[in-house]
């Protein structure tokens, strides 16, 4: 089944995102809220710059600063002194990106190798959709279904392209622009 269906056809759409200056707790009440387990993160002027998940709540214990890139699939964290923690104190500031025409098993092969859980999916430099390693899971057990969002596209100006199973990741930095990464 993997093999027959395309990004554009297995995505959820429109995008649920946050707020790089939400609040954690905000954070934590928008995915519980919304049953989903992590969002892509959005700068005030509506840029992305991220992502954050539920495991990123998880690990940030204490306090830390912006997470700066690191191994390939997590960034390090800083400890900071005292204030109110924010998704961009917590989040990935690396995201993957797929073409909305991709086929689904390269987005599994894709997931698997890179130890990634989302992807982003793009028609036109512009975010479409996400799909996640839950979503491919439910393609083996039933037809696809689509969620409904309350957010439309985000501009992909920073982030990952993958085509053919390759990969080639992009970091978002303080002055929004992006620096290509090797895999």
């Amino acid at each position: 089944m993997l093999t027959k269906m395309l990004a554009r056809d297995v995505m959820i759409s429109p995008v649920l995102s946050v707020r790089e200056g939400q609040t954690v707790p905000e954070l934590v009440t928008f995915l519980t809220e919304n049953s989903i387990s992590g969002a892509p993160v959005m700068d005030a002027r509506g840029k992305l710059v991220g992502v954050v998940s539920v495991e990123d709540i998880a690990e940030d214990g204490t306090p830390v600063s912006r997470r700066e890139s690191g191994s390939h699939d997590r960034g390090r964290k800083r400890r900071v002194s005292g204030g109110a923690r924010h998704v961009s104190d917590i989040m990935t500031p690396t995201f993957f990106t797929v073409p909305d025409d991709t086929p689904a098993c390269e987005i599994a092969k894709t997931m698997v190798a890179g130890r990634i859980h989302r992807l982003l999916v793009t028609r036109n430099a512009q975010i479409v959709g996400i799909v996640s390693a839950l979503d491919l899971l439910k393609l083996l057990t039933g037809p696809p279904t689509k969620r409904k969002a309350s957010r439309g596209p985000a501009s992909a100006s920073a982030g990952t392209s993958v085509r053919g199973g390759r990969a080639a990741r992009t970091s978002a930095t303080e002055s929004g622009r992006s620096r290509p990464r090797q895999r």
